[in-house]
C-alpha cells in the first residue's frame, strides 16, 4: 500500500526531451538520461550520448546536425549553427559556432582539433 501511495505522489521525471521536424534514419541515443535535443534537422546515422543538450542559445535559432555525427557525453550544441557531416563532438564540448564537415571538435568553447584526420594546432 505504501508503494502504491509513493508511486502516486512521486511521479517519474522525464529525462529525455526532443523535438524536431526531421530525423534521419539510424539516429541513436545511447542513454536518454538528462538529454535534451531540439534541432532544425538531424541527419542520418547520428549518435548522441548521455547528458547532451542541443538547442537554443537565445531566441535566434537552433542547430542543424549533418550525417554521421557523433556527439560525446555532456556536450552542448547551442544556437543557430550547422554541424557538418562526419563530425565528432568531444565529451563536454560547448559548440556555439558552425563546424565544417570531417572535423573533430573539443573544449570549452569548442575548437577544431582534427580536420580530415589530421591534427590541427
Amino acid at each position: 500500500m505504501l508503494s502504491a501511495l509513493a508511486k502516486m505522489l512521486f511521479r517519474p521525471m522525464e529525462t529525455l526531451g526532443f523535438g524536431m521536424p526531421s530525423i534521419g534514419p539510424g539516429f541513436f541515443i545511447q542513454h536518454g538520461f538528462v538529454t535534451a535535443i531540439g534541432a532544425e534537422k538531424i541527419g542520418e546515422n547520428c549518435w548522441v550520448n548521455p547528458g547532451v543538450t542541443i538547442g537554443y542559445k537565445n531566441e535566434k535559432g537552433i542547430p542543424t546536425i549533418g550525417n554521421n555525427v557523433y556527439i560525446g557525453a555532456g556536450a552542448k550544441i547551442l544556437g543557430p549553427l550547422t554541424i557538418g557531416d562526419n563530425v565528432i563532438v568531444g565529451a563536454n564540448a560547448v559548440v556555439t559556432k558552425s563546424v565544417p564537415s570531417n572535423c573533430t571538435v573539443a573544449g570549452i568553447p569548442a575548437r577544431i582539433i582534427k580536420r580530415d584526420g589530421q591534427r590541427v594546432n
